[in-house]
C-alpha cells in the first residue's frame, strides 16, 4: 500500500502504451486516459494514511509526501479533463502524449518522497524528460513550428539547471560523506561558514528554482508557455510546481536560517522574481505568456514563506502554492475552452466572453481576481498570510516590496477582466463547454472560495504535514 500510487501510475502507463500499439479512435484513448487518471487519484486516497521507508531509506512515505501525491494526482486529473479533446496535440501521437504525461507524474510523485540525493536526481529527470517530449507534440498550425523551438529551449535550459544541481550534489556528498538528507542535515548545518557548503546548497537549489521559474532560472517560461499546446502549458504551469515546492521545503529546512549568505540570495531571488514577472506581464498580449510571467512573480511570493524558516511559514507557502495551482487551472480551463482548434488565445480574443459563454467568463474572472489577491478568494488569504509570517520574522522591506507588486499585478489581471466583460464580442463565435468542463469549473471555483473563506483549517493541516519532516 505504501507504493500503491506509483504502482498504479506504472500500470496506467503500461495500459496506455498497449493502447498506443493498436489503432484506436481518439474518444477511446481519451476515455481510457481519464479513467486511469481517476484510478490514480483513488489510489492516492487509499494510501493516504500509509507511512514508512522503502529502498534502503532512500524513499520516505509520510503525511507530507502523501498530501503532495494526492494534490499531484488531483491536478493531473483536472488537466486531463480540461484537455479532454487534445485539440492542440497532433492526432498521430495522442496515445504517446498520455503515456509521457503519466510518466512525468510518476517522476513527480517519486520526487516528493525522495529523501536521498540520487533518488531525487532520478525522479527529477524522469519527470522532466517526459515533459521535454510533450512540448513538441503540438500540432502544426499554419506551418508554424514554434513548438519545436520551445521544446529545444526547455530542454537546453533544463539540462543546464540539472548540471548545476548535480554538481552541487557532488559537493554535498564530498562535504558530508553521505547522500541521505537526514545525514546531510546534521553535518551541513555546521559548515555554513565554509564557501563550499554555500556553493553546494545554491547549486542544488538551482534545479528547483528552474522548476518553479524563479529568477534567474525563468528564461524558458514565456517561450515554452506560448509554444506548447494549451493542455501541455496547463500541466507545466501547475503540477510540477507542487513537487518543486515540496522538495524545496525539504532542502531549505536543511539551512534552518543559519546560512546568512544563502538567505540573502533567496531574498534577492524573491524580489527580482516578483518585479520581473509582474512588470513583464503588463505588456503581454498572449494570455498564456501573461500567465507565465505572473507565475514567475507568484514563485517569488512562495519564497517569502520559505524564507521564514519556520513551520508556519512553510505551511503558508504550501497553502499558497495549492491555491495558485487551483487558480491557474481555472484560468487554463477557460483558455482551453475558448481555443476552438488548439490555437493560442490572445487577450483580445476574450472580448465579450460574458455574452458568448457567461459561465466561462465568470470562471475566468474568479480565477483572475484570486490571482490578483482580491478577497474573499484564496489568493488574498495566501498573500496575506505569507506577508504576515514574513513580517513577524523582520522582513519589513520584503513585505513592502511584495505589497507593491500586488498592486502592479492587480492592473494587468483586471485589464483582462475588463476585456472579457466590457468589450463588444464583434463577430467572434460563441464558446461551447461540455458538462464535464462545467463540472470541473464548478469544482475549481468552490475550492478557490472555500480555501479563501476558511483558510485556517487548511493551514493547520499543512502545518501538521510539514511537522513530519522537521
Amino acid at each position: 500500500m505504501q507504493f500503491l500510487p506509483e504502482l498504479t501510475l506504472l500500470g496506467a502507463g503500461l495500459i496506455i502504451f498497449i493502447v498506443s500499439l493498436g489503432k484506436t479512435n481518439a474518444d477511446t484513448t481519451r476515455n481510457v486516459a481519464i479513467g486511469l487518471g481517476a484510478a490514480v487519484f483513488v489510489a492516492t486516497l487509499l494510501s493516504f494514511s500509509q507511512t514508512g521507508k522503502l529502498f534502503f531509506d532512500a524513499y520516505q512515505v509520510d503525511l507530507y509526501s502523501q498530501v503532495f501525491k494526492t494534490l499531484i494526482a488531483g491536478a493531473m486529473l483536472i488537466v486531463l479533463l480540461l484537455g479532454k479533446d487534445l485539440k492542440g496535440i497532433d492526432n498521430s501521437v495522442r496515445p504517446e502524449y498520455y503515456l509521457f504525461l503519466f510518466i512525468s507524474v510518476l517522476g513527480l510523485m517519486m520526487l516528493v518522497s525522495s529523501v536521498e540525493l540520487l533518488s531525487i536526481f532520478v525522479a527529477l529527470e524522469l519527470s522532466s524528460f517526459a515533459v521535454y517530449i510533450m512540448v513538441p507534440m503540438r500540432s502544426d498550425k499554419g506551418n508554424q513550428r514554434f513548438q519545436m523551438e520551445a521544446g529545444i529551449k526547455y530542454l537546453l535550459f533544463g539540462v543546464t539547471a540539472t548540471g548545476f544541481m548535480l554538481f552541487g550534489m557532488s559537493y554535498m556528498y564530498g562535504l558530508t560523506g553521505s547522500t541521505q538528507l537526514s545525514v546531510i542535515v546534521e553535518k551541513l548545518s555546521l559548515m555554513y561558514s565554509q564557501p563550499a557548503a554555500v556553493v553546494a546548497m545554491m547549486m542544488v537549489l538551482a534545479g528547483f528554482f528552474y522548476k518553479l521559474a524563479i529568477f534567474p532560472f525563468h528564461f524558458w517560461v514565456p517561450d515554452v508557455y506560448e509554444g506548447a499546446s494549451n493542455e501541455t502549458t496547463a500541466f507545466i504551469a501547475s503540477v510540477p510546481k507542487l513537487a518543486a515546492v515540496a522538495l524545496l521545503i525539504r532542502l531549505v529546512s536543511l539551512i534552518n536560517g543559519e546560512g546568512q549568505v544563502i538567505v540573502n540570495v533567496l531574498m534577492v531571488c524573491a524580489v527580482l522574481s516578483m518585479f520581473y514577472g509582474n512588470l513583464s506581464a503588463l505588456v503581454q498580449k498572449d494570455i498564456k505568456r501573461m500567465l507565465g510571467f505572473s507565475g514567475i512573480a507568484h514563485a517569488g511570493f512562495v519564497l517569502l514563506g520559505i524564507l521564514t524558516f519556520q513551520i508556519t511559514g512553510y505551511a503558508n507557502a504550501l497553502y499558497y502554492i495549492i491555491g495558485y495551482v487551483v487558480m491557474n487551472l481555472a484560468c487554463f480551463l477557460v483558455v482551453c475552452t475558448v481555443s476552438q482548434k488548439g490555437e493560442n488565445v490572445m487577450i483580445e480574443d476574450l472580448s465579450g466572453l460574458h455574452k458568448r459563454s457567461p459561465f466561462m467568463a465568470f470562471t475566468l474572472a474568479v480565477g483572475l481576481f484570486a490571482l490578483a489577491g482580491i478577497p474573499p478568494f484564496v489568493g488574498f488569504m495566501g498573500k496575506f498570510m505569507l506577508l504576515t509570517s514574513a513580517l513577524k520574522e523582520g522582513y519589513l522591506l520584503l513585505v513592502i516590496l511584495a505589497a507593491l507588486n500586488t498592486a502592479i499585478a492587480i492592473f494587468y489581471y483586471l485589464s483582462v477582466v475588463r476585456v472579457t466583460f466590457c468589450n463588444d464580442p464583434e463577430e467572434r463565435a460563441d464558446v461551447s463547454s461540455s458538462l464535464l468542463t462545467n463540472a470541473a469549473s464548478v469544482f475549481l471555483l468552490l475550492v478557490i472560495v472555500i480555501m479563501g473563506v476558511t483558510p485556517q483549517r487548511f493551514v493547520d493541516f499543512a502545518s501538521s504535514a510539514v511537522q513530519t519532516i522537521m
